[in-house]
């Protein structure tokens, strides 16, 4: 682990740090985080690393195991669900406001196709490369592009909990699965639908692209033994 720098809090870095170890697969299921060695790796005293450890449990990426303080939790399916339910809701909204505001021409179709098409074509080259860790990067800021050129504020904070649970499963998946290049190719779709400022399609095209997403997650996770014997159907409900 890199040691911290001053700019921000020691506390925010530890945490940054440490959801960038878990996301990444470097801190695998059930590995409990000693305070006294994080704060030793870290180079910081022992409080900004339980500050950090406390808002990582409360986002769902530690949990408490009997006699040994905090662990990564293994992947849970019916929490996954949920996360995407919400997911899908908050991307078809983000969707729809954006292609209306092409329509209305509060927004530049020109600057929106831009700035979506350089984030697209930086996503496709990181899944030729197979570089997983730009690819949650770019995935993530091709979302937030869409919930920024929305209107709505509250849209990216109310998403932010939800990416980072997601952004653990997806570093999971990828680094055991084949490289997915639809996932660009439906990005693609749903930004040519919003600078058309077809509403109804950016809407239709953004649940698709959730449905399609989670279905390939939990399709991956459940052919992995630890799912083996999970029989529930946990997709996103339409």
């Amino acid at each position: 682990m890199k040691r911290l720098s001053v700019p921000q809090s020691r506390a925010e870095q530890a945490y940054q740090i440490l959801l960038d170890e878990i996301c990444e697969g470097s801190v695998p299921a059930g590995t409990p985080l000693i305070q006294e060695e994080l704060a030793e790796q870290l180079g910081v005293s022992r409080q900004p690393i339980q500050q950090a450890l406390a808002r990582l449990k409360g986002d769902g990426l530690l949990e408490e195991a009997p006699g040994r303080g905090l662990c990564v939790p293994a992947l849970d399916l019916s929490r996954m669900r949920s996360h995407y339910e919400i997911r899908s809701s908050l991307d078809r909204l983000a969707a729809r406001l954006a292609a209306q505001r092409i329509a209305d021409k509060t927004l530049k179709a020109k600057v929106v196709t831009d700035k979506g098409q350089r984030i697209i074509d930086a996503g496709s080259e990181a899944v030729a490369k197979e570089a997983v860790k730009d690819m949650i990067r770019l995935d993530i800021e091709f979302h937030s592009y869409i919930y920024t050129i929305s209107g709505n504020p509250l849209i990216a904070s109310t998403a932010e909990t939800h990416w980072r649970f997601l952004r653990r499963v997806m570093g999971d998946i990828l680094r055991r699965a084949q490289p997915p290049t639809s996932i660009w190719q439906q990005h693609e779709s749903i930004l040519k639908a919003i600078v058309s400022g077809d509403a109804n399609n950016a809407d239709n095209l953004a649940e698709h692209h959730i449905v399609n997403a989670s279905e390939a997650l939990i399709n991956e996770l459940t052919a992995d033994n630890e799912f083996s014997n999970s029989t529930q159907r946990v997709g996103v409900r339409r």
